[in-house]
Parts: structure tokens; sequence; C-alpha cells
């Protein structure tokens, strides 16, 4: 109940306290309509991205970026309105002698309020991100270029393949070598399917612009995945992005994105048996890697045998 004075309106106390719950509803709206106002403008890029990378090729990766920006507003939101009620709860009640304060006990709408708004948080987090996780895996059934990624300690192989599935015949290959880095072409606005395998241990086939990897697992198991296009022509440096044994860290590959036109060239002058560096020069693009290097492997007599060792030459 609320106190009230002789003069009919409520005393001090009870007048102090609905100031404070206006002041902490005020916050409140300011907060929510500070991020709305933030919203209108690229949150992201105003605060770092929230330590996510912004710079995706693919419309996949701009679907899981733009998921990471909403899930960290709702995350900043709610916990502004917690942050908020804690330091209010810790001024206003803090202690002012051995009396306690009023305590509330069977408020039905509070303790609605705070079962229902978690569960509807939650569900809406996992509606986006159901759609999102969909729109990722899902799969067309005639994709317009179909590339299997074999992975192997310590390089890639990319075939080009006719059709998806095991039962494909490869058209073309690129295979990487210790002196020169793979170089896997695929061309723009076209949906790409990969088709992942392994030689001998897990590897994981991984585009930082493409904002997600993929593992490449031994035997029968092939990872398959599609993205609906590629958006920008480049280099991009590609990477394994599983411990993978000793050269682990420098088994890099490239990604060539070109025109169709220039893809469609690329692949005529592979079938024509030209070597991968030729085929690139052929349609005007550099021959080797641009974005990283073969790694030095220090293989040699020297290192394997150094002449102080114990026993050497035996």
């Amino acid at each position: 109940m609320h106190a009230w004075g002789s003069n009919g309106r409520p005393a001090a106390g009870a007048r102090g306290r609905a100031r404070g719950a206006r002041r902490l509803a005020g916050l409140g709206l300011a907060a929510v309509a500070s991020l709305a106002l933030l919203s209108g403008c690229n949150v992201g890029e105003t605060f770092g991205n929230f330590g996510w990378p912004s710079n995706g090729i693919t419309p996949q990766a701009n679907q899981m970026y733009d998921l990471w920006i909403a899930s960290t507003i709702a995350a900043l939101v709610v916990g502004v309105f917690v942050w908020g009620l804690i330091f209010w709860c810790i001024i206003r009640y803090r202690k002012r002698g051995d009396e306690l304060p009023a305590q509330t006990r069977y408020n039905m709408p509070m303790e609605f309020l705070y079962t229902i708004a978690p569960i509807l948080i939650v569900s809406v987090l996992f509606y986006y991100t159901a759609i999102v996780q969909t729109d990722v895996d899902r799969l067309n059934r005639n994709p317009d270029v179909v590339v299997e990624i074999v992975g192997f300690k310590w390089n890639w192989q990319f075939n080009y393949r006719d059709g998806a599935g095991v039962d494909a015949n490869t058209v073309a290959s690129t295979l990487g070598t210790s002196d020169v880095i793979p170089v896997l072409v695929l061309p723009t606005d076209r949906s790409i399917r990969f088709e992942e395998t392994s030689r001998d241990v897990v590897h994981s086939f991984w585009v930082p612009e493409m904002l997600f990897k993929r593992d490449v697992f031994p035997g029968n198991i092939r990872n398959v995945f599609e993205v609906e296009r590629i958006d920008a022509e480049g280099a991009y440096v590609g990477r394994c992005a599983e411990l993978c044994g000793t050269y682990h860290s420098m088994m890099n590959f490239e990604l060539r994105v070109v025109s169709p036109d220039k893809y469609d060239r690329f692949l005529a002058a592979k079938q024509e048996g030209k070597s991968t560096q030729e085929a690139l020069t052929a349609i005007g693009e550099d021959p080797y890697a641009t974005t990283t290097e073969p790694f030095d492997t220090k293989r040699t007599q020297q290192n394997f045998n150094p002449t102080n060792a114990v026993g050497a030459g035996n």
C-alpha cells in the first residue's frame, strides 16, 4: 500500500519511489531508442563489427554477419536493462537502518514478465538462427559448378567435376605442391557446390571471406556444402583450420574468383592440357598465388642428418 500524507497526497517516500521508477523507465527507453537509432546506421562498422569479419563475399556470409550483429544488439539491450535494475536496486534499497524495505511477494504481473520475457527472447533468436542455418546448409539439385576438395598432408587438390556425387567425372584438376600454391578458380554469379574428402587425416577447408569453414574427413565421408554465388572477384587466401600435423599452419591455398566468361575459358584451357599456371595466364590472371606463398619444408640433408650429430655418417 502507498503511504498517504495528511493532505491526501502520497507521502514523500512514495513520491520518491515513483520518480525513481519513472527515471528508470526513461533510461530504459533512452537506451532502446539509442540502439534503434544506431541500427539506422551500420552498427557493425560503428562498433568494429563486434569482433565478426564484415567482408563476406557470399549471401550466406552476409546472412551470418547480420545474425551476429542482431544477436549482439539484443544481448546488449537485455544487458543494459538488467545492469540498470541491479544498480538501481543497489542505490534505491541500500541500508538506511534496521527496518527492512517493503517486500514484494506473489506479484503476478512481475512473475509473468520475468518468466515470459526470456522465453520470447530465446524463441526469436532460435527462429532467426534456424532460418540462417537452413539457408547455409541448403543444397540445390543442379548446382552450376561442382568442385571436389581433396585434402592431404599438407596440401590440396581441386577437382572440377561434371556433376554432383561420387559417380561424377573429373574434367580438370589442380594439385598443390610444396613449391606451388594451388589456386582454386571459381566464377561469380553461379551456384557452387563443394564436395570434400581427405586422403589421410581430418583437415578443414576455410576461406575467411566465406565466414565459415567445413571439416574435410577421410574415408567414405564427403562433407558437402554450397554457396548461392560469390559476389566479388578477387584473390582470397584459403587455409586448413584443423590441426592436422607438422605443416598444418602452412597448408594454404588461394581462391581466385573471376567472371563467368573467364572461368569458362580457364576450364577449357585446362581440358586442352594446359597447367593451372598456363590457363591462368591465358585468361589474363596472375599465374601464381598472390595472397600467400609456399612454405619452406626444410627437408634438407643438413636438417635431417646434421654433421655434428652423434653417430652422423653411420
